[in-house]
């Protein structure tokens, strides 16, 4: 089928389903009254030729009507709320029933969904958690209809590459509807597994241009500058991106892709407890850091102090002396042990 031809057509004025089922049951029921009644006539009048073969006729339009009538209830078709049926006539897409209620159209129609027997982690493909459940679900038969919901798509985790090629390990939830059912059912083969490729696909352009943590000079946002962008620190700006990713690679099968989250995110477990020594030894270096720092400033406001007020007069070796000591005390991991000085600093 052509592009052009894949324009949703909305069947409408087609509610009529309930008078055509009653229509159908007094069909039924005529026609059986009409072989009781013939069939009597018949055995008290059958010397009559023209009433015979008039009665014998009726009788088989009657048998014909009871063979042949219950064609017309493969016409009949009952929707739910956000539910939709794709119909094709002889291989020609004739257009949607979309919106609840009960429904009379051709019976020679068939309902196409060529993602019916599709099972994918999402929600409405899980019918129950335990075996029982799951047996029922296996055994009922596949549902020919669309969902309009809104359906959320977890895939599996993944293990990618980040950009300074350290593997992680992410998985990610994609919320998604079905906004085009012609183009979901016939531009595609299968528009779950259509759409769960390129779910995949998608995670992996993104991931591989992030670092897990952030990284000195990487650009995550292609314009030439080195940015602080990371998978760990900017998770919206990610799934934002993953999202808009899946969406330009499934517009044609009429999906829109209304969220996509970072549900798990980790360093593979090769190198996990390498990069949790790593991040310990960043951290105590970044604690190191801050107390050094805490403790020069310390020892200033010390020396700024005595000289301001002349407390001590101090010559340049005491100052040293002073500041080691201080440095000792204040940058040191255990509690400091008081040294009583009873000579002379000479």
């Amino acid at each position: 089928m052509q592009e052009k031809n894949l324009e949703e057509k909305i069947i409408q004025g087609k509610k009529n389903g309930l008078p055509v089922l009653l229509g159908i049951i007094l069909m039924y029921v005529a026609a059986i009254i009409g072989v009781v009644i013939s069939g009597t006539i018949l055995e008290y009048w059958s010397n009559t030729l023209l009433i015979k073969m008039f009665f014998t006729l009726v009788i088989t339009i009657c048998f014909i009507v009871i063979a042949f009538g219950w064609i017309l209830f493969c016409g009949l078709k009952v929707l739910k709320p956000q539910e939709a049926l794709v119909l094709t006539l002889f291989g020609r897409y004739i257009g949607t029933l979309i919106g609840d209620g009960f429904y009379f159209v051709n019976p020679f129609c068939s309902s196409v969904n060529p993602a019916s027997r599709t099972k994918l982690s999402q929600s409405g493909d899980v019918k129950g958690i335990g075996s029982a459940d799951s047996a029922a679900a296996s055994q009922e038969a596949p549902s020919k209809k669309l969902s309009l919901k809104i359906m959320t798509l977890n895939n599996s985790r993944q293990k990618i590459n980040d950009c300074l090629g350290n593997p992680v390990e992410i998985g990610i939830a994609v919320t998604w509807r079905i906004v085009n059912t012609a183009k979901a059912v016939f531009s595609v083969d299968n528009y779950k597994e259509f759409l769960s490729l390129q779910c995949d696909s998608a995670l992996r352009n993104i991931v591989r241009l992030y670092p897990y943590d952030v990284a000195q000079g990487v650009d995550t946002t292609g314009d030439g500058v080195a940015d602080e962008g990371s998978l760990r620190g900017s998770s919206e700006v990610v799934a934002a991106r993953i999202r808009d990713e899946i969406q330009e690679k499934v517009q044609e099968a009429g999906i829109e892709i209304i969220e996509a989250r970072i549900t798990y995110l980790a360093y593979a477990p090769e190198i996990a407890a390498v990069m949790l020594q790593r991040q310990q030894a960043s951290a105590i270096i970044d604690a190191r850091k801050m107390i050094v720092d805490g403790a020069v400033g310390m020892v200033e406001m010390a020396l700024e102090r005595l000289d301001e007020h002349h407390t001590v007069e101090l010559d340049e070796e005491r100052k040293a002396a002073m500041v080691s000591n201080l440095l000792v005390v204040l940058c040191g991991n255990h509690d400091a042990q008081p040294v009583v000085n009873s000579g002379s600093l000479y």
